[in-house]
């Protein structure tokens, strides 16, 4: 009886604690497997792109780079971007630093009609170029630093392209989709500040707790079921002894 006891109540209390956040791991559950994560992340927007094969004519070497910039670099990525070659030199302190591989010297900035033009070239679909926004701090939501572009399309999911203000590259893509996956996604992991973190104190409570009540779930099942067996048998064996008189 003791722990019948014990066990209803703690089912009962935590259960009723618990509950409301039980609720949002099934929502967010049903949200994360309804929606394919391609449509979240905007991939049915790019448009394809097959590999261009890069120049080096006319390439400075990252050396020379290097010694221009006056950089002792760790590293060295040369790539093709919708601006031509760049190297991206990572130094030894600090932040990478990207250059115009022909020059050596940092690109200057794309204009808002460059941005327009470049996303709108990246861009499947029906929607069109409808805003283009500079920040000089990228937005949150794209969980990235720095100053970037963000140029919106007129589609039905509100699609955003963020693009590199020296490169004109497209660093990721944003949809009103994606904030709704992302809201639920928080309150999934319960990080609804930054989205990002799922070993943080409280959901380690709240899942030691949703635990706990599982385990309570079956010691009262258990019992009540043995319940159940015992009153049968007793039942059993009333009704066979009624039956030999």
């Amino acid at each position: 009886m003791k722990l019948l006891r014990a066990s209803t109540w703690l089912h009962k209390w935590v259960a009723l604690v618990v509950g409301i956040q039980v609720l949002f791991w099934v929502a967010g559950g049903l949200v994360m497997t309804v929606i394919p994560i391609e449509q979240v992340r905007s991939e049915h927007h790019v448009a394809e792109s097959p590999p261009q094969p890069l120049s080096f004519s006319g390439v400075l070497g990252p050396d020379e780079v290097s010694r221009a910039l006056g950089v002792q670099a760790t590293s060295a990525q040369l790539k093709s971007t919708p601006r031509g070659p760049v190297w991206t030199l990572t130094p030894v302190e600090g932040e990478p630093v990207t250059v115009s591989a022909a020059t050596g010297q940092p690109l200057p900035a794309i204009t808002e009609a460059e941005a327009r033009s470049l996303a709108q070239a990246a861009y499947v679909g029906s929607g069109r170029v409808v805003g283009a926004v500079f920040f000089q701090t990228a937005p949150q939501e794209t969980g990235r630093e720095g100053p970037m572009w963000r140029v919106e399309f007129d589609d039905a999911e509100g699609t955003s392209f963020y693009l590199s203000p020296e490169t004109g590259e497209v660093l990721t893509r944003r949809s009103d989709v994606w904030r709704f996956y992302d809201f639920f996604w928080r309150l999934h992991i319960m990080d609804l500040e930054n989205g990002e973190d799922f070993n943080h104190p409280l959901i380690i409570i709240a899942t030691s707790l949703t635990l706990s009540i599982v385990i309570s779930g079956f010691i009262l099942l258990a019992i009540r079921l043995g319940r159940d067996w015992k009153s049968w048998r007793a039942q059993s064996r009333a009704s066979r002894g009624a039956g030999t008189t």
